[in-house]
Protein backbone atom coordinates (compact mmCIF):
# COMPACT_ATOMS: atom_id res chain seq x y z
CA UNK A 1 0.00 0.00 0.00
CA UNK A 2 1.23 3.48 -0.88
CA UNK A 3 0.63 6.28 1.61
CA UNK A 4 0.87 9.97 0.72
CA UNK A 5 2.07 12.74 2.99
CA UNK A 6 2.69 16.48 2.70
CA UNK A 7 5.35 16.53 5.40
CA UNK A 8 8.94 15.42 5.79
CA UNK A 9 8.36 14.88 9.50
CA UNK A 10 10.37 11.78 10.53
CA UNK A 11 11.78 11.30 7.00
CA UNK A 12 15.48 10.42 7.04
CA UNK A 13 18.08 10.22 4.25
CA UNK A 14 17.94 6.41 4.54
CA UNK A 15 14.41 6.56 3.13
CA UNK A 16 15.50 8.54 0.05
CA UNK A 17 17.76 6.15 -1.87
CA UNK A 18 17.43 5.39 -5.59
CA UNK A 19 16.28 8.73 -6.98
CA UNK A 20 17.83 10.92 -9.70
CA UNK A 21 18.55 7.99 -12.03
CA UNK A 22 20.56 9.05 -15.06
CA UNK A 23 21.81 12.30 -13.55
CA UNK A 24 25.54 12.94 -14.10
CA UNK A 25 25.98 14.33 -10.58
CA UNK A 26 22.94 13.21 -8.55
CA UNK A 27 22.16 14.77 -5.19
CA UNK A 28 22.90 12.53 -2.23
CA UNK A 29 20.02 11.38 -0.02
CA UNK A 30 21.11 14.04 2.52
CA UNK A 31 20.91 16.79 -0.12
CA UNK A 32 17.60 15.32 -1.34
CA UNK A 33 16.19 15.76 2.18
CA UNK A 34 17.38 19.39 2.19
CA UNK A 35 15.69 19.94 -1.18
CA UNK A 36 12.42 18.68 0.28
CA UNK A 37 12.85 20.79 3.45
CA UNK A 38 13.39 23.94 1.37
CA UNK A 39 10.49 23.38 -1.02
CA UNK A 40 7.30 25.32 -0.41
CA UNK A 41 5.03 22.38 -1.21
CA UNK A 42 5.81 18.67 -1.35
CA UNK A 43 3.97 15.40 -1.63
CA UNK A 44 5.71 12.13 -0.79
CA UNK A 45 4.64 8.61 -1.71
CA UNK A 46 5.72 6.13 0.96
CA UNK A 47 5.62 2.35 0.74
CA UNK A 48 3.49 1.31 3.71
CA UNK A 49 5.50 -1.89 4.18
CA UNK A 50 9.10 -0.66 3.89
CA UNK A 51 8.45 3.00 4.87
CA UNK A 52 10.79 4.08 2.06
CA UNK A 53 9.90 7.11 -0.04
CA UNK A 54 9.09 5.73 -3.49
CA UNK A 55 8.04 8.98 -5.16
CA UNK A 56 7.93 12.71 -4.57
CA UNK A 57 6.97 16.03 -6.10
CA UNK A 58 8.30 19.42 -5.02
CA UNK A 59 7.12 22.94 -5.87
CA UNK A 60 8.16 26.50 -5.15
CA UNK A 61 5.62 29.30 -4.97
CA UNK A 62 5.13 32.95 -4.09
CA UNK A 63 1.84 31.77 -2.51
CA UNK A 64 -0.02 34.61 -4.25
CA UNK A 65 0.14 34.20 -8.01
CA UNK A 66 2.58 31.59 -9.29
CA UNK A 67 4.20 28.24 -8.59
CA UNK A 68 6.76 26.09 -10.30
CA UNK A 69 6.86 22.31 -9.95
CA UNK A 70 10.58 21.64 -9.82
CA UNK A 71 10.91 17.87 -9.37
CA UNK A 72 8.70 14.83 -9.92
CA UNK A 73 10.18 11.36 -9.50
CA UNK A 74 9.01 7.82 -8.85
CA UNK A 75 11.48 4.99 -8.24
CA UNK A 76 11.77 2.77 -11.33
CA UNK A 77 10.45 -0.33 -9.53
CA UNK A 78 7.27 1.58 -8.55
CA UNK A 79 6.54 3.17 -11.93
CA UNK A 80 3.39 2.11 -13.76
CA UNK A 81 1.28 2.11 -10.58
CA UNK A 82 -0.17 5.64 -11.04
CA UNK A 83 1.99 6.97 -8.20
CA UNK A 84 3.39 9.81 -10.34
CA UNK A 85 -0.09 10.76 -11.49
CA UNK A 86 -1.34 10.83 -7.91
CA UNK A 87 1.62 12.91 -6.73
CA UNK A 88 1.05 15.52 -9.44
CA UNK A 89 -2.72 15.49 -8.93
CA UNK A 90 -2.25 16.16 -5.22
CA UNK A 91 0.24 19.01 -5.65
CA UNK A 92 -1.93 20.63 -8.33
CA UNK A 93 -4.84 20.45 -5.89
CA UNK A 94 -2.75 22.25 -3.25
CA UNK A 95 -1.77 24.93 -5.78
CA UNK A 96 -5.12 25.31 -7.55
CA UNK A 97 -5.81 28.76 -6.09
CA UNK A 98 -2.86 30.23 -8.01
CA UNK A 99 -2.97 31.86 -11.44
CA UNK A 100 0.04 30.05 -12.93
CA UNK A 101 1.52 26.64 -12.21
CA UNK A 102 4.52 25.91 -14.40
CA UNK A 103 6.60 22.80 -15.00
CA UNK A 104 9.46 22.28 -17.42
CA UNK A 105 9.76 18.75 -18.79
CA UNK A 106 11.17 16.82 -21.71
CA UNK A 107 8.95 16.41 -24.78
CA UNK A 108 8.60 12.66 -24.27
CA UNK A 109 6.79 13.13 -20.93
CA UNK A 110 4.46 15.92 -22.02
CA UNK A 111 1.63 13.41 -22.70
CA UNK A 112 1.79 12.35 -19.03
CA UNK A 113 1.18 15.93 -17.87
CA UNK A 114 -1.44 16.59 -20.55
CA UNK A 115 -3.54 13.83 -18.92
CA UNK A 116 -3.53 16.04 -15.82
CA UNK A 117 -4.88 19.05 -17.77
CA UNK A 118 -1.51 20.75 -18.13
CA UNK A 119 -0.80 22.50 -21.45
CA UNK A 120 2.45 22.47 -23.46
CA UNK A 121 4.36 25.74 -23.74
CA UNK A 122 7.78 27.07 -24.66
CA UNK A 123 10.34 27.93 -22.03
CA UNK A 124 13.93 28.81 -21.38
CA UNK A 125 16.44 27.36 -18.93
CA UNK A 126 20.01 27.28 -17.70
CA UNK A 127 21.58 24.08 -16.45
CA UNK A 128 24.85 24.21 -14.46
CA UNK A 129 25.61 20.50 -14.48
CA UNK A 130 28.68 20.98 -12.30
CA UNK A 131 26.24 21.98 -9.52
CA UNK A 132 23.78 19.13 -10.16
CA UNK A 133 24.63 17.28 -6.93
CA UNK A 134 23.42 20.25 -4.87
CA UNK A 135 24.73 23.22 -2.99
CA UNK A 136 23.92 24.17 0.61
CA UNK A 137 24.65 27.66 1.81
Amino acid sequence: MINYTYSIHSITPKQLHGFFIGWLNPPSPQIHLEILKNSDEIVLAIDGTTYHVVGFVAAHTDKILTASISLVEVLPSYQGQNIGQELVRRILERLQHLYAIDLICDLDVQPFYEKLDMKPCHGMMIRNYENQSGFIM
